[in-house]
C-alpha cells in the first residue's frame, strides 16, 4: 500500500508540474498578446485616431453645407411634386376634353349619316320612284306607238324586221 501511495504522490507531482508549466506558458503567452495588443493600440492612436479626428472636423465643417443641400432638395422636391400635380391636372382636363370632343364628333358623324341615308330614301322615293315610272311609261308609249306606226308601214309594204323573225 505504501507504493501505491508512492505512486499517487508522484503522478500529483507530475500533475502540478505539468499545470505549472501551462500556467508559465499561459503567462508568456499573455504577455506576448499583451505586448500586440500595445503596439496595435499604439498604432492607432498615432494613424486612426489623427485620421478620425480630421474626418470628425471635415464633418463638422461640412455639416452645415449637408444641411443646405438637403434643405434644398427638400424644396425642390416639393416644388417638383407641385407642378407634375399640375400637369397631371391639365393632362387629364386635356383627356377629358379630348375624349368629349370625339363622342361629338361621333354623333355628328352618326347623324350626318343617318340624315345623309334619309335624304336618299326621299329622293329615291320621290324622285327616282316617279321618274322610272313615267320614263316606263314612256318607253311604253313609244313601243306602242312603234308598234301602231310600224304596222302600218308594214301593211305598206315594209317589212319589219320583227315580222320577219316570225315567219
Amino acid at each position: 500500500m505504501e507504493n501505491l501511495l508512492i505512486i499517487f504522490i508522484v503522478v500529483t507531482a507530475v500533475a502540478v508540474v505539468i499545470q505549472a508549466g501551462i500556467l508559465v506558458g499561459m503567462f508568456i503567452a499573455m504577455r506576448k498578446t499583451s505586448a500586440k495588443v500595445e503596439a496595435l493600440a499604439d498604432e492607432v492612436k498615432n494613424k486612426v485616431l489623427p485620421t478620425a479626428e480630421l474626418a470628425h472636423s471635415m464633418i463638422t465643417e461640412l455639416r452645415p453645407k449637408i444641411e443646405t443641400v438637403v434643405d434644398n432638395v427638400s424644396v425642390s422636391t416639393t416644388v417638383m411634386r407641385t407642378q407634375l400635380e399640375r400637369i397631371d391636372a391639365t393632362l387629364t382636363d386635356i383627356v377629358d376634353r379630348t375624349r368629349l370632343q370625339v363622342i361629338r364628333a361621333d354623333e355628328f358623324v352618326t347623324g350626318t349619316m343617318d340624315k345623309l341615308e334619309e335624304t336618299r330614301e326621299v329622293v329615291t322615293r320621290t324622285v327616282v320612284s316617279p321618274v322610272r315610272y313615267l320614263s316606263g311609261i314612256a318607253h311604253g308609249l313609244g313601243v306602242g306607238l312603234e308598234a301602231f306606226f310600224g304596222r302600218r308601214r308594214g301593211r305598206d309594204g315594209v317589212t319589219v324586221p320583227q315580222d320577219e323573225m316570225f315567219i
